[in-house]
């Protein structure tokens, strides 16, 4: 089993300021349609706004999607989507001391950040905008409050669309990663069977947690960096960075995730 990962705003859908190539999304349906791929779509959007974007932008449904930052999973099948209850035995097991309430009541006082609306929320989702001029003492002053003491991560990332700093914190087994490597584990593919796609901040981790990765040529600055910073410390890591003019395509968004799955073999007609 092969499989083909991606974050969605940014990566695969093209809601930024770069130019998006006209048929890329057309291009991807097809070409994962005709490939025997598992596609998979790893993001923060949770299962709604995951289908709005499914219906403006046209790009098809997932076989498998690991939402809400990955704490969520779910199946598409046959028309019908389930919820993965193994995944919330795995994480509640995994991380013992994770505790969504307890988080938030250690963070109230904590001037710069806003909690963002219920629908962002959930059992092992805890998250917040952050006035991002102010984002490196509020996340000092977080580490301090909060690091350690509950299984967590904090996930910072900033949205350049809407100039939003993005905060999560999630249990440390629920992750953009941690799902990934369940997802694969379900299915039986190895990690270097396994493609990842991404663009900003919170992918990160499964870019650099020995997945094929694919940075698309759009990808934040930020990213790009610590991504390359990462390949230098450990030379075994493969990411792939979209460059454009390959098949006509720029690069961007759909187009660079599509590039780097010809890079790495998972379309093999060109």
């Amino acid at each position: 089993m092969k499989i083909l990962a991606t974050d969605l705003d940014r990566t695969l859908l093209p809601n930024g300021k770069w130019e998006a190539d006209r048929d890329a999304i057309e291009r991807f349906n097809q070409l994962t349609e005709q490939e025997d791929l598992l596609v998979v779509y790893v993001t923060g959007r949770n299962l709604n706004l995951t289908l709005h974007a499914i219906n403006t932008y046209g790009v098809r449904f997932p076989d498998v999607l690991c939402g809400d930052v990955g704490t969520t999973i779910r199946r598409y099948q046959q028309g019908e989507w389930s919820y993965d209850n193994g995944w919330v035995t795995h994480v509640k097991h995994a991380s013992p001391r994770w505790n969504a309430t307890a988080i938030r009541d250690t963070v109230a006082n904590v001037a710069g950040i806003r909690e963002q609306e219920s629908e962002h929320q959930n059992q092992f989702k805890q998250s917040y905008y952050v006035e991002h001029e102010n984002s490196e003492q509020i996340l000092r002053e977080i580490d301090q409050l909060v690091k350690g003491r509950f299984d967590e991560v904090i996930v910072y990332s900033f949205d350049s669309q809407d100039g939003k700093g993005l905060l999560d914190f999630l249990p440390a087994s629920a992750t953009k990663q941690t799902a990934l490597e369940y997802v694969a584990e379900a299915f039986g593919a190895a990690k270097e069977d396994v493609v990842f796609c991404g663009d900003s901040g919170n992918d990160i981790f499964p870019l650099t947690a020995g997945f094929r990765g694919v940075l698309v040529r759009n990808a934040d600055d930020q990213l790009v960096e610590n991504v390359t910073t990462a390949m230098q410390q450990n030379p075994a890591l493969q990411v792939y960075f979209a460059k454009g003019g390959f098949n006509g395509l720029n690069g961007y968004y759909t187009s660079g995730v599509i590039e780097g799955a010809y890079h790495y073999q998972l379309f093999n007609q060109v």
